[in-house]
C-alpha cells in the first residue's frame, strides 16, 4: 500500500466476464481513474467449486493484481464475495477491498425499508445465502427469498437481452412468485449476479414499474468512489485513464463476449493472457 499512488489502477477481477458490468459502473462514476480488470477465464465457474477452491483462486488473482501495483480491490464476483471477502480484507490489509454482495444489500434496504425481496442469482451464490445474511444483518425487519436463474447467465452471454426469449425466459423463473398473493409478492428485486444488469430491462419489463430493482454493480461502483474519497486515493485527469483487460484463457471469446458487458467493441489483442 505505501508504494501506490493515486494514478495506480483500481484492481477488479472475477471468474469471466460478468465483472465487466462492474468495471462499466467504475468507469462511469469514477471516470478518471486506471483500471485493471482481471478474467480467471481458465477456471470458471465459480460456482462449481468449493469454497476452498474459491479462496485459493481468489488469492491468486489478487496477488497478480497487487503485483501490477493497485490501490483498491473490488471482487466482481458475487462468489468469491461470499466466499473470500473477509479473508482477503484482513490478508490484504491495509489495501481496501470492497465485493459486490453487501453494497446490493445495503443498497437495496436503504431503498426499501422492511421489504420483501426476491435476489436473482446463480445456484453457487443461492446456496452460500450470502444476499439473504447481509439483508437481515442490515435489516431485522425484511425478508429475504433467493431465486437460481442459471438460464439468464445464458442470456446474457449469448446477447439475448431484450425481446420475445428473454422475458419468456424471465417469466418462467418470476411468474410463480410475481403472482403470488400479496403478502409473498415481492417488492424488491436484487441482481445478485453481474451478468443480470444486461437484463435488466426485460426483467422489468416482467416485474411491472412497482417492484424497485437493485444491482450490485453500480451500487459497488458507489462504494469504490467513497472508498477512494475516505482514503484520499481519488485520481486528478492530468492525462487520459487507462483500461487494460486480462484473462487466463480464450483471449477471442472474452472480446466477443466481453464487449457487449463493457458496451464497446473489444477485439482478441485488447485482452492480455495471464498464468496463475
Amino acid at each position: 500500500m505505501s508504494d501506490t499512488t493515486a494514478d495506480s489502477p483500481i484492481g477488479v477481477f472475477d471468474s469471466g466476464v460478468g465483472g465487466l458490468t462492474v468495471l462499466k459502473a467504475i468507469r462511469a462514476t469514477s471516470p478518471a481513474e486506471n483500471l485493471l480488470y482481471l478474467g480467471d477465464t481458465a477456471r470458471l465457474p465459480y460456482g462449481t467449486k468449493s469454497p476452498a477452491s474459491v479462496l485459493r483462486y481468489a488469492r491468486r488473482a489478487t496477488a497478480h493484481l497487487q503485483v501490477r501495483g493497485i490501490k483498491l480491490l473490488v471482487i466482481a464476483c458475487n462468489t468469491a464475495s461470499a466466499v473470500a471477502l473477509s479473508d482477503l480484507q484482513r490478508e490484504l490489509e491495509p489495501l481496501p477491498v470492497i465485493g459486490v454482495v453487501r453494497p446490493g444489500a445495503a443498497a437495496a434496504v436503504e431503498r426499501r425499508p422492511g421489504a420483501r425481496h426476491l435476489v436473482l442469482a446463480t445456484e453457487a451464490t443461492v446456496r452460500l445465502g450470502a444476499y439473504g445474511g447481509a439483508i437481515r444483518e442490515l435489516d431485522s425487519a425484511a425478508t429475504v427469498q433467493e431465486l437460481a436463474c442459471e438460464m439468464l447467465v445464458a442470456l446474457a452471454e449469448e446477447g439475448w437481452t431484450h425481446g420475445s426469449v428473454a422475458t419468456a425466459i424471465i417469466g418462467k423463473y418470476l411468474r410463480p412468485i410475481l403472482d403470488a398473493k400479496n403478502a409473498a409478492r415481492p417488492d424488491s428485486l436484487i441482481l445478485g449476479c453481474t451478468h443480470f444488469p444486461l437484463l435488466r430491462d426485460a426483467i422489468r419489463e416482467v416485474a411491472g414499474p412497482q417492484i424497485s430493482i437493485t444491482d450490485s454493480a453500480t451500487t459497488a461502483a458507489a462504494v469504490v468512489a467513497r472508498q477512494l474519497a475516505s482514503c484520499g486515493l481519488e485520481r486528478r485527469a492530468r492525462s487520459a485513464a487507462k483500461t487494460r483487460l486480462l484473462a487466463t484463457d480464450g483471449a477471442s471469446r472474452f472480446a466477443r463476449v466481453g464487449g457487449s458487458f463493457l458496451g464497446e467493441s473489444l477485439v482478441a489483442g485488447d485482452i492480455e493472457l495471464v498464468d496463475l
